[in-house]
């Protein structure tokens, strides 16, 4: 995907599983919710891989293990090996080894997913400030992680120990609702310290990085359904995207999204990998898709037709897209949307 403005969704005459070669999957919110799979996923996927597509998935929660992450998948249905799993703290544990001397020790505030991924790159994981650390890492930790753990990790800071965070996302998905992610965390031991970390997850570029090297993809696409992370991570890396709307991402966030945030294709679900993607034409004033035409008056968007919602919406953001230019929409779209059902 180029860097230039994006005005409308793009259209594919091929199913996305055969024009591209790997799905680059995030799964929360993509693939389960809650622990549980998202309707449809299961199926997709295997139909996605048994048509040749390599499937990886990509998260931004360092706290499990490659190997949790594939067993958790096995068990939905989703045969998924370790090396098919991606994590933000092997990123994070790539950019700490690159700056520190081989063996060194790096004081771990966060899960198991974080130590595996350091000795990995042949680094200690250590657990306390007193222990002479050479970086100190911060990822996700689940909900028990004790408030001590930011102490120590902010001795260290202020003392000029280089800090290094998993990730940034700011809320994390759960059974129960949204929860503080670690971006939260990271926020605590910036109060205490005042310092910045060097942060390896989506969207920035060390992920995207550590993306392509583990699995060789050649002509990747990005599913995802945060617009502040998946959608922005391949835009950042130059690469298509695919949002589905079984997350956290709404219509009207679509809608408004600047163009760092504009997602290649849109769909409701995964069963979009296995399908060509309506193109989006202009007609007259406005854009066509489908059934639907979609224009931007002064200050709202007009939507007229019938037909599948999906392609509705994709008219509406051609609209609002336009209309934006290079900064988010303002316009009020909330009828029109409400006309899908959305």
């Amino acid at each position: 995907m180029s860097r230039s403005v994006r005005t409308r969704p793009e259209g594919s005459g091929q199913a996305l599983s055969e024009a591209y070669d790997t799905a680059l999957l995030d799964l929360d919110g993509v693939v389960y919710a809650g622990g549980n799979a998202i309707v449809h996923a299961v199926e997709s996927l295997a139909a996605a891989r048994g048509g040749g597509m390599r499937l990886a998935y990509v998260t931004n929660n360092a706290l499990r293990t490659p190997d949790a992450v594939a067993d958790h998948l096995t068990e939905l249905g989703i045969p998924t090996g370790a090396d098919d799993v991606i994590t933000s703290a092997q990123a994070v544990a790539r950019l700490i080894s690159e700056q520190v001397p081989a063996g060194a020790r790096v004081l771990v505030i966060g899960g198991e997913g974080l130590r595996v991924a350091l000795r990995e790159r042949g680094l200690e994981p250590v657990e306390s400030a007193e222990d002479d650390p050479a970086a100190v890492v911060q990822g996700f930790g689940g909900p028990d992680l004790p408030w001590g753990r930011f102490a120590e990790a902010s001795y260290a800071v202020a003392r000029g120990v280089p800090w290094f965070a998993s990730n940034t996302d700011l809320t994390i998905p759960s059974g129960r609702g949204i929860a503080p992610g670690n971006g939260a965390a990271v926020e605590v031991v910036r109060i205490a310290t005042g310092a910045e970390p060097q942060v390896a997850g989506k969207p920035l570029p060390p992920m995207h990085r550590e993306t392509i090297l583990r699995t060789g993809a050649e002509r990747p696409l990005v599913v995802g359904d945060r617009l502040d992370t998946d959608i922005e991570g391949a835009f950042n890396g130059e690469v298509d995207s695919l949002l589905v709307l079984t997350g956290v991402t709404d219509g009207a966030q679509l809608l408004a999204a600047p163009p760092q945030h504009r997602p290649t294709y849109v769909d409701a679900d995964l069963r979009g990998l296995l399908t060509g993607q309506p193109g989006v034409a202009e007609a007259g004033s406005g854009f066509r898709c489908g059934g639907w035409a979609a224009s931007a008056g002064a200050e709202r968007l007009e939507l007229d037709g019938e037909g599948a919602v999906l392609d509705g919406l994709r008219a509406l953001c051609a609209a609002a897209w336009t209309a934006a230019g290079d900064g988010s929409c303002g316009l009020d779209g909330g009828k029109a949307l409400a006309r899908l059902g959305l």
